[in-house]
C-alpha cells in the first residue's frame, strides 16, 4: 500500500503581513467570517448551476444544491459544505495560496464572454466578493482551518488543504470525498461562542438569510424569507410587503407607505423602501438609527449604513441592493463615494417623486404622513440644499382661507394667489386662535389675501432656509414695510389727521427711543390700535427669542449679533390712539404709561416681550386710575 504523499507549501513571500491584516484589521467583527464563507459557497453553486447547463459529465451529478452548516460546542468546530464547483489541486494553490487571488472575477469575466455570444440562458450570476481574503477571514475565530473537496470534475481529485495561518500550508489527498468543498474550522479558545447553534443560527438570519440556495443548520433550513424586492413588484403581494417590513425592521406595525422599484442608470439598483407608520423619536427614544440595509447581490453588507442615506431619511426601513458598488476587500465599505452619492440621489429622487404622488392621490393619508414625519422633511430643508423644490412641495400647513384641521401646500397656495400678489405670506404664533387674534393678520383678511399659519418654531427657521418657492419669495407676514393694500382706507372710523399723527409718532418715538426704530403710521391695521413689526426681515420671533436668551446669560455681547429694535405701527382710525393724542395734551404722566403699556401689549402679541412684570405692575397702576 503506497504512503500518503502529504503536499507542504510556503505562502507568498508578504503573505505573513497580509493574511495578519486580514485578521486583527480588515474587518470589524469577527462574525464576518460566516459571511463571507456562506457568499463563497453562494459563489461556487451558481458556478456549478451555469456549468451544469454545458457540460454533460458532471461528478455527484445527483447532490442537491444547498448549503450546511453544522456546529459541534464539545469539540470545539464549525463546519461550512456545500455541493459546489469544488477545488483541483492546482485552485487549492491558486485560490488559497494567494491572498485576494480571485477565481470569481475570472468566472464573471468568462461568463460575459459567453453572453456576448448568445448564451443568454445562463442567467445573472450572484458572484460576489474576493475568494482568497474572503475566505481567510476564517483565520479570525480559527486555530486550524481544514477545507475537503472533490472537484465538480469526474477524473478530479478528493484532497484535503490544511493551515494553522502560520504562513505555511499543506495539500493532502484523502479519498472519498463529495462534490464542493467542505470548511472545518477548529475554533480558538475566545472564539468557541460560533460553535452554538443559536448563535450561528442568529449570524444567518442577520447576514445570510436571503442567499438563493437553502442553507441548512444542523439539518434546518434557516432561510427561508425570500429577497422580495428582485422580484417584480407586480409579483409581490400586499401581505408579502408587510411580512417582509417586519422581519427586516424588526416591526410590529404595518408600513405606512411602500416603494420599491428597480433601476438601471446611472447605476443598477434594487430597492424596496418601507415608511413605518410611527415615528418611534416622538416617543423620547433618541435619535432614529438608520435602518436602510445595503446588499450587494442578495449579501448584506451593512445593516445601517451610515451616510447612504441623508440623515433627515434615517426614519426609513428597506433595503437597498447593488450590483455596482465597487465594495473593498472586506465588504464592509465603499471605495467610490461617487457611486455612493449616486446611488443615495437615485433613491432620494425616486421617494420624494413618490411622497408627491402619495400627496396627490391620496391627501388623507399623506396628512398621515405628514404628522408623524413632516419634521423631518422640515429638517430636510435646513440641511438638504439639492432637494429643497421638492421637498417644498411637500410642506403643509393650516392656513386663512382653510377649517380649524385642513392642511394646504405651498403649490395649492400658490395656485389660489390674486393676480397681483408676488409673495407667499406667513404667519407664526402658537395656534390659530392666537394669530387670528393678533393684529397682523387683519389687513390680509380685509384683502382677501391667503397667510399660512406655522405653529411649530422649527417652521420659521425652515421658511428662511426655503426662502421662496415657485418664484415667490416667502414672507412673514409681520415684516415691516409690507406691499399690501392701505389698510387705513378700509379701517372703520374717523383717521387722526395727517399732521396730529406725524406729531403723535414723534412724541412716541422720543418716549420709547431705542426700544423701536421707527414709529409710523399703519398700513396695515384695521381693527388694533398698534402693532410691533419685524424691522429686520431675516429677525423671526424664534430668532428673537434665541437671542434674548443668549443675552441673558452672556450680557451686552449679544446685542452686536442684531436684536434689533423693531418699529412700532399706530393705526390712525382707532379710536384708542385719538384718545391717546388727546390725553398727552391734558396728562401727559398718563399718557406715557398708556403709550408704555400699548408698545407691551404689541410686543406680547408679536411674541418680543422680554419683561412681562414691568408691564403688569404698570396695567395695575392704569387700573386704580380708572378705578377712582
Amino acid at each position: 500500500m503506497s504512503e500518503t504523499v502529504v503536499e507542504k507549501h510556503a505562502f507568498q513571500a508578504e503573505v505573513r503581513q497580509v493574511l495578519d491584516i486580514v485578521i486583527n484589521s480588515l474587518y470589524t467583527d469577527k462574525e464576518i467570517f460566516l459571511r463571507e464563507l456562506v457568499s463563497n459557497a453562494a459563489d461556487s453553486l451558481e458556478k456549478l448551476r451555469h456549468i451544469q447547463l454545458t457540460e454533460k459529465e458532471i461528478f455527484d451529478a445527483n447532490l442537491p444544491l444547498e448549503i450546511s452548516i453544522s456546529t459541534n460546542e464539545n469539540g470545539g468546530t464549525i463546519t461550512i459544505e456545500d455541493q459546489g464547483i469544488g477545488l483541483t489541486r492546482q485552485e487549492l494553490v491558486e485560490n488559497l495560496g494567494t491572498i485576494a487571488h480571485s477565481g470569481s472575477k475570472a468566472f464573471a469575466a468568462a461568463l460575459a464572454g459567453a453572453k456576448e455570444a448568445g448564451a443568454e440562458k445562463a442567467g445573472a450570476l450572484n458572484l460576489i466578493g474576493q475568494f482568497g481574503v474572503g475566505f481567510y477571514s476564517s483565520f479570525m475565530v480559527a486555530k486550524k482551518v481544514e477545507v475537503f473537496t472533490h472537484s465538480w470534475k469526474a477524473d478530479g481529485e478528493s484532497l484535503v488543504w490544511r493551515s494553522t495561518g502560520d504562513g505555511n500550508y499543506e495539500i493532502e489527498a484523502l479519498p472519498g470525498q463529495r462534490r464542493g468543498a467542505r470548511i472545518v474550522l477548529t475554533l480558538k479558545d475566545d472564539c468557541k461562542s460560533f460553535a452554538n447553534e443559536s448563535t450561528v443560527k442568529e449570524l444567518l438570519r442577520r447576514y445570510s438569510s436571503f442567499v438563493p440556495y437553502p442553507i441548512k443548520l444542523n439539518g434546518e433550513k434557516v432561510n427561508t424569507m425570500q429577497a422580495i424586492w428582485l422580484r417584480s413588484k407586480a409579483e409581490v403581494k400586499a401581505e408579502e410587503y408587510e411580512e417582509f417590513y417586519k422581519y427586516q425592521a424588526d416591526a410590529f406595525d404595518k408600513p405606512l407607505y411602500t416603494l420599491h422599484f428597480s433601476a438601471d442608470a446611472p447605476l443598477a439598483l434594487n430597492a424596496l423602501i418601507f415608511t413605518p407608520e410611527t415615528n418611534m423619536e416622538r416617543f423620547g427614544l433618541g435619535r432614529t438609527e438608520p435602518g436602510v440595509a445595503l446588499y450587494c447581490k442578495r449579501v448584506l453588507i451593512d445593516a445601517h449604513p451610515e451616510g447612504l442615506l441623508p440623515e433627515w431619511l434615517r426614519f426609513l426601513r428597506g433595503v437597498i441592493d447593488s450590483a455596482d458598488l465597487p465594495l473593498n476587500i472586506s465588504r464592509e465599505s465603499m471605495q467610490d463615494s461617487a457611486l455612493v452619492k449616486k446611488l443615495s440621489s437615485v433613491v432620494v429622487g425616486r421617494y420624494l417623486k413618490f411622497l408627491a404622488s402619495e400627496a396627490e392621490k391620496n391627501p388623507e393619508n399623506y396628512a398621515k404622513f405628514w404628522k408623524a414625519f413632516g419634521i423631518f422633511l422640515k429638517e430636510a430643508i435646513a440641511t438638504e440644499a439639492g432637494h429643497s423644490d421638492k421637498i417644498g412641495k411637500l410642506l403643509r400647513y393650516e392656513s386663512s382661507l382653510m377649517k380649524d384641521g385642513e392642511l394646504t401646500g405651498l403649490d395649492a397656495y400658490v395656485s389660489r394667489m390674486k393676480p397681483e400678489q408676488k409673495e407667499i405670506f406667513y404667519m407664526y404664533g402658537g395656534s390659530r386662535a392666537a394669530i387670528e387674534a393678533g393684529p397682523y393678520t387683519e389687513t390680509f383678511k380685509s384683502a382677501g389675501i391667503e397667510v399660512l399659519y406655522l405653529y411649530e418654531p422649527s417652521d420659521e427657521f425652515v421658511m428662511s432656509h426655503l426662502r421662496e418657492f415657485d418664484g415667490k419669495k416667502l414672507v412673514s407676514a409681520d415684516t415691516a414695510d409690507l406691499a399690501m393694500p392701505d389698510a387705513s382706507v378700509m379701517a372703520q372710523g374717523e383717521a387722526l389727521g395727517a399732521e396730529k399723527m406725524e406729531a403723535l409718532c414723534k412724541w412716541v418715538k422720543a418716549l420709547l427711543g431705542e426700544r423701536v426704530r421707527e414709529v409710523i403710521a399703519s398700513k396695515r391695521l384695521t381693527e388694533s390700535p398698534a402693532a410691533a413689526t419685524n424691522a429686520d426681515k431675516m429677525m423671526t420671533p424664534s430668532m428673537r427669542r434665541l437671542l434674548r436668551l443668549m443675552k441673558e446669560r452672556e450680557g451686552n455681547a449679544v446685542d452686536a449679533m442684531g436684536l434689533q429694535p423693531v418699529n412700532f405701527e399706530l393705526n390712525a382710525k382707532s379710536p384708542l390712539i385719538a384718545h391717546l393724542d388727546e390725553l398727552r395734551g391734558k396728562d401727559e404722566a398718563t399718557a406715557k404709561e398708556l403709550t408704555l403699556q400699548l408698545f407691551d401689549n404689541a410686543m406680547m402679541a408679536a411674541g418680543f416681550l422680554e419683561n412681562p412684570q414691568e408691564m403688569v405692575k404698570r396695567l395695575n397702576r392704569l387700573l386704580e386710575k380708572v378705578g377712582k
